[in-house]
C-alpha cells in the first residue's frame, strides 16, 4: 500500500525536474544567443497570465492539447502508441464542421450533433490502426502515421469540393456562431478571450478518462493487455478487441480535439495544414506521466508556454523558436524519466545511509 501512495508524487516530482531542466537549459540558449533569462521568461509567463483577456486564451490554447493528450495517455495506458492524434483530430473536426454547415438546425440540436459527428469520425478513424494491428499484427505506430496523410489528402480533396467557403478554396465557409462552442458569457467573464464550451467538454473527458482507466472492468481489462499481452490471453481477456476498443477511444478523444479546435477556438477549417496539437499530444502526455489528470496540467503548461512566446518575442530580443526549444529539452527530460527516477532513488539510498 505504502508503494501505491508514493507512485504519484514520485511522478510529480519526475515531472517538475523535466520543468526545471527544460528552463534551466532554456537560459543557458537565451544567455548564448544573448538575451536576458530573466526578462524574457518574465514576458514568456506574463503573455499567458497578464490579465485575465490572457489567461481565457491560454486554457483556449489548452483546450485541445488536454484532448490529444488523453488520446496518447489513453493509448499508451493501454500499452499502444497512438501516433495518429493528429489524423484523428483533423477527421473529427471535418466531421463536425460538414454537420455544421450542411444540417440546418437550431444551436441547442446542432452542437450535440457535430459533438457526435466529431467523436464517430476521431473513433473509426482510430479503430483502422487498430482492427490492422489485432488482425495482421501491424504496429499501430506505422498504421496510424498513414492514416494521419490519408485524413490530410481526404480534407484536402472535400473541402473545396464540398464546403468550400464564400472567398478562398483553402478553407471551409465560416460556422455560424449558434454552430459553434463559443460562449459570450465566458468570453465577457474573461475580457474578450476566445475560451469557449470547449474546456469543460475537456475536463469531463479527463474525469471520464480516469473513470474508465481506474474504476471499471473495461478499463482493468485494457491496462492487463498492455502489461502484458499474453498473460491477459491466457486469463480469458480478448486481446483483440480490447485493443480495437484501446485505439477506438483514443481517437474518439482525439476527434473531440478537432470539435474544440475547428468549432471552438476557430470557425472554420483550412486544407493544408496538419494539426500540431496531434504531436503535441505526445509531448502533454509524455510530462502528464499518462496520467489523465497530470495531462491537464501539463497542457495547461504548454499553453502557457505557446500563448506566452509571441509576448516574449515582442517585449524581448528573444526569438520565439526558444520557446520551442524550451519546450522540446521539457519532452526530452519527460520522455528519459527513467534516468530521473533512476537519480531520485540513489539520491533516497544515500539519505537513508
Amino acid at each position: 500500500m505504502k508503494k501505491i501512495k508514493f507512485e504519484p508524487s514520485r511522478n510529480l516530482i519526475v515531472s517538475l525536474l523535466a520543468i526545471v531542466f527544460g528552463l534551466l537549459a532554456g537560459v543557458i540558449l537565451i544567455l548564448v544567443t544573448g538575451g536576458n533569462p530573466f526578462a524574457s521568461y518574465l514576458y514568456l509567463f506574463q503573455g499567458g497570465l497578464k490579465n485575465m483577456e490572457r489567461i481565457g486564451n491560454t486554457l483556449a490554447t489548452s483546450t485541445p492539447l488536454i484532448l490529444t493528450g488523453l488520446s496518447v495517455a489513453f493509448a499508451f495506458r493501454t500499452g499502444l502508441f497512438n501516433i495518429g492524434a493528429a489524423g484523428q483530430m483533423l477527421m473529427g473536426g471535418f466531421c463536425a464542421t460538414a454537420i455544421g454547415l450542411k444540417v440546418n438546425l437550431p444551436g441547442p440540436i446542432l452542437v450535440p450533433i457535430m459533438f457526435l459527428g466529431a467523436l464517430l469520425g476521431g473513433a473509426i478513424w482510430g479503430s483502422i490502426p487498430g482492427l490492422i494491428k489485432a488482425r495482421f499484427n501491424v504496429h499501430e505506430v506505422v498504421s496510424s502515421i498513414m492514416m494521419n496523410w490519408i485524413s490530410y489528402w481526404v480534407v484536402y480533396y472535400a473541402v473545396p469540393a464540398y464546403l468550400k467557403g464564400p472567398f478562398l478554396e483553402t478553407e471551409s465557409g465560416r460556422l455560424a456562431e449558434s454552430a459553434t462552442l463559443r460562449a459570450p458569457w465566458l468570453s465577457s467573464l474573461l475580457n474578450g478571450s476566445y475560451l469557449n464550451y470547449g474546456l469543460i467538454l475537456a475536463i469531463g473527458a479527463a474525469a471520464l478518462t480516469a473513470f474508465i482507466l481506474d474504476r471499471t472492468v473495461m478499463g482493468y481489462e485494457l491496462k492487463s493487455v498492455g502489461f502484458n499481452r499474453h498473460a491477459a490471453e491466457y486469463a480469458g481477456i480478448d486481446v483483440n478487441r480490447n485493443i480495437i476498443q484501446a485505439m477506438m477511444i483514443a481517437g474518439a478523444l482525439a476527434g473531440l480535439a478537432g470539435l474544440t479546435q475547428y468549432a471552438g477556438n476557430a470557425t472554420n477549417l483550412q486544407i493544408g495544414v496538419m494539426p500540431s496539437q496531434g504531436f503535441d499530444g505526445i509531448a502533454v502526455s509524455l510530462l502528464g506521466m499518462n496520467s489523465p489528470w497530470g495531462v491537464v496540467a501539463s497542457a495547461v503548461f504548454f499553453g502557457l508556454l505557446y500563448s506566452g512566446k509571441g509576448f516574449m518575442n515582442a517585449m524581448t530580443s528573444t526569438a520565439p523558436e526558444i520557446a520551442d526549444t524550451i519546450i522540446a529539452t521539457i519532452i526530452y527530460f519527460a520522455a528519459t524519466s527513467v534516468m530521473i527516477n533512476r537519480l531520485l532513488d540513489r539520491l533516497k539510498s544515500r539519505k537513508g545511509k
